[in-house]
């Protein structure tokens, strides 16, 4: 098989983006939201994609001081290939290149795979938003776990 190539993605991969996060998200992001961060000099959206087309992406914004993962999705058919973790590795070296102090992330208390993903890169919790996200399959709303990892020493 041959390995998924990993490539900033931009405007003209608004509908695949479009459809992973149809295939891949209970609530997926609008498409202008997509569109907003793939014309912003504040972000960076990073695909990777395989001959089928594109099967993962993560979103990245910078800030002041910090970076923050605002999104990382990999296809529910290629789940279980290391292809997150991948992409999470692609988010760190951005983030390093942009000289950001630390990355930040927020993630559904409920979402064991993303949270042992990200615990495996070094991110430590940092906090909770009680109720934050909206409920999935009528449960009730979730916790949010604030996340970081710091990515300058000192």
């Amino acid at each position: 098989m041959v390995e998924p190539r990993l490539r900033e993605l931009a405007v003209a991969d608004l509908a695949a983006l479009a459809a992973l996060e149809e295939a891949g998200q209970v609530q997926p992001w609008p498409t202008e939201r997509f569109e907003a961060v793939l014309v912003s000099a504040q972000h960076a959206v990073l695909g990777l994609e395989d001959a089928t087309g594109l099967i993962g992406h993560a979103v990245l914004a910078r800030q002041p001081f910090d970076a923050e993962l605002e999104a990382i999705l990999v296809s529910p058919a290629r789940r279980g290939e290391g292809l997150a973790t991948r992409l999470l590795a692609a988010v760190l070296a951005r983030a390093c290149e942009w000289e950001a102090e630390r990355l930040l992330l927020e993630v559904r208390a409920g979402n064991a795979p993303a949270i042992a993903l990200y615990r495996r890169a070094g991110f430590e919790e940092d906090g909770r938003r009680r109720g934050y996200y909206p409920p999935l399959a009528g449960a009730r709303r979730e916790d949010a776990l604030l996340m970081s990892r710091p990515l300058t020493e000192g």
